[in-house]
């Protein structure tokens, strides 16, 4: 005999019916994300991907789960198919799909155990929004931290830069405004499900969490001065494949850095990653010319170049961005803490070697990871830093604000991905860092788009894409800590074990409370446990 579904709740989905919407809830999504940025559509994916898993078994809720993780990864990440062809794209796609399934298996679990453990209707209608919520994160958490160093690209948050909600990442980062999205989300569900429209009260939860996410403010970090910061975009060969002679992207640099060179007042020249294709601390006439770029512009120079460790048991080759002042050469270092897996380094060759050589092959030199801190001093002022997809893991940045950081450096280089959304979406993660740190931040390409931001995200100087330029921008230093930096870690690992504490109580107390029930002939809308 088939458990009724109390009456008091809308009946949930045929599992063909979530399969179909779930699949479209993954394209619906990645269009509220850079690109098409239609940031309200990233609210209504979450929603067609919650709808999908409502009284579904663990078993179908995977299947449910990896149809929207395919259906956004294959658009959102369609860009790393431009030159490696579909097998790293579809790799990603699928890897990153497979976290999403498993997320989506706990979601379902905590849809169907819940009102189990407790028949409270303001028990659906604010503690499972804050389970399901954090259920979301953990799986987001988890996903950008394994394997190889994870991938955090995609996270709810991320659709926000340019939304009233993307002030919440200065106090609760990434992950809390995650959460935040689905937690409204799901309470708007539970409250359709439950026709709150009946007993308006029902709806106050969910509003008060609504109304408190658009109108609180950004956190006000401290103004100190300004730094006028020259950036050059060159637009040189730079990418993976171009084709190019050594020095042709050092000169396309020089090229586009020549119209500034008169400008009064300069404190540092920042360029780009991958800005200079010769190692300046391996070669005198490139040493030379940085010595006459901070010696005309009577500031240091920031540049991008691969270095090498020859003094190591073997050599090793680093994405090193030196600090670089005339008559001195590289006074301080850093480089890249999180190289792109079978981007910049393959893991694990011998393995993925058997399976796919002739693209193994392309990445011939592994970059290893840097220890160095993510800031420089620049006579005074603290700059903090972070090359290319370093800006996407939180550490990073979050150790930078706390080393002194007044102002954010980031130096990238999209030109492997001309043409596409990366870079959109790239610059929509610097723009939430500035909103997070309460800093500004300069954030300059090989090939664009390239813009200063100040503390409250919004764009004050910039270059066209696939375009050479240079800005000359007197950009605003700040001091103090947000509440975002100040917890940092805690935030997701309170969520997630949060999470999981919760799911783990549901499925106990409900158990508990059922028991004495259960027949064995009762089964739920995909042969699972009766909800």
């Amino acid at each position: 005999m088939r458990a009724r579904v109390p009456s008091r709740t809308l009946l949930p989905l045929p599992l063909w019916a979530a399969l179909l919407v779930s699949a479209l809830g993954g394209f619906v999504y990645d269009l509220g994300f850079p690109g098409a940025s239609v940031w309200p559509l990233a609210f209504v994916g979450i929603a067609m991907a919650l709808v999908s898993l409502i009284g579904r078994s663990s078993w179908a809720a995977f299947h449910v789960g990896l149809v929207f993780g395919l259906a956004f990864y294959l658009t959102h990440v369609s860009w790393t198919s431009l030159y490696l062809g579909p097998i790293p794209w579809l790799a990603l796609s699928i890897l990153e799909s497979l976290f999403v399934a498993g997320g989506a298996v706990l979601i379902a679990l905590a849809y169907r155990w819940m009102p189990r453990a407790t028949r409270s209707r303001w028990s659906q209608l604010v503690l499972l929004p804050l389970l399901v919520a954090g259920l979301w994160v953990l799986r987001e958490t988890a996903s950008g931290t394994l394997p190889y160093t994870g991938f955090p690209w995609g996270r709810a948050a991320l659709s926000q830069s340019e939304s009233p909600f993307a002030d919440v990442v200065s106090w609760v980062g990434f992950s809390g405004l995650s959460f935040v999205m689905v937690a409204i989300v799901a309470g708007v569900i539970e409250w359709v499900r439950i026709r709150g429209w009946r007993d308006l009260r029902t709806g106050i939860p969910v509003a008060a969490l609504l109304v408190v996410a658009i109108v609180v403010p950004s956190w006000q970090t401290s103004p100190t001065g300004k730094l006028r910061v020259a950036s050059v975009q060159g637009n040189g060969p730079s990418g993976y494949f171009d084709e190019r002679s050594q020095g042709d992207v050092l000169a396309a640099q020089l090229d586009a850095t020549e119209p500034i060179l008169d400008e009064p007042g300069v404190d540092v020249l920042l360029w780009p990653e991958g800005g200079s294709d010769i190692d300046p601390t391996r070669s005198a006439d490139a040493a030379r010319v940085f010595d006459d770029l901070s010696e005309r512009l009577d500031a240091p120079v920031i540049l991008n170049t691969v270095t090498i460790d020859e003094e190591a048991d073997e050599e090793r080759f680093y994405n090193t961005s030196l600090l670089w002042k005339a008559g001195e050469g590289a006074v301080d270092r850093y480089s890249k803490r999180y190289p792109v897996p079978f981007g910049e380094y393959i893991p694990d060759r011998w393995f993925y070697e058997a399976i796919v050589p002739e693209l193994t092959g392309l990445v011939q030199r592994g970059y290893s990871p840097g220890t160095e801190p993510p800031v420089f001093d620049l006579d005074g002022t603290v700059a903090g830093l972070a090359i290319c997809f370093d800006v996407i893991y939180d550490g990073v940045i979050w150790e930078g604000a706390r080393d002194g950081a007044e102002v954010y450096l980031l130096q990238t280089n999209n030109a492997d991905f001309r043409g596409t959304d990366e870079n959109q979406q790239q610059l929509a993660i610097a723009r939430l860092r500035a909103i997070e740190t309460g800093r500004s931040v300069v954030n300059i390409s090989t090939v664009g788009t390239s813009q200063v931001i100040d503390p409250s995200g919004r764009t004050i100087d910039s270059l066209p894409a696939y375009e050479a330029g240079a800005m000359v921008t007197d950009v605003e230093l700040r001091t103090g800590i947000t509440p975002s930096v100040a917890l940092g870690g805690v935030i997701p690992t309170l969520i997630g074990f949060g999470a999981l504490a919760g799911l783990v109580a549901a499925g106990v107390r409900g158990g508990m409370r059922n028991a004495p029930r259960r027949s064995g002939s009762e089964r739920g809308v995909d042969g699972g446990t009766a909800t």
